[in-house]
């Protein structure tokens, strides 16, 4: 597992990371092990403006299909394209490779983030 204790999460199950002044997101390892095998991601368009909580997307596995919600607010500057090809990426390595997009111009007025220790708390009420 690697270190998360720059992440936040929200209780949709995404993750957001601060870098280079933008921001990261992507679903969480207890996401996409309850999706199971990711077949395909919906991604935003380049220059969507989202508010925190917005709808961005959608997963589908083999077992389901979710939408994605944003963590923050910020303006879509990158969306991972590796991932067209290979949505397993996002099983694989949900907080590497298998990320999701990247913001820029992050606004977390609103947002409602957990640090890593509430994060878990919420998956062990959820696992149960």
């Amino acid at each position: 597992m690697p270190d998360l204790s720059a992440f936040r999460f929200t209780a949709t199950h995404e993750w957001v990371e601060t870098v280079d002044g933008g921001a990261r997101v992507g679903v969480t390892d207890f996401a996409q092990a309850q999706l199971g095998d990711v077949i395909f991601l919906e991604l935003p368009e380049l220059g969507t403006t989202l508010k925190p909580g917005d709808r961005f997307g959608v997963v589908e596995s083999v077992k389901a299909a979710s939408d994605l919600y944003s963590p923050v607010g910020g303006r879509v500057a990158e969306v991972n394209d590796a991932l067209g090809d290979a949505p397993e990426r996002v099983n694989q390595d949900p907080y590497g490779g298998g990320w999701l997009m990247r913001l820029e111009d992050v606004d977390e007025d609103g947002a409602k983030l957990l640090d890593g220790a509430e994060y878990a708390r919420l998956t062990e009420a959820e696992a149960h």
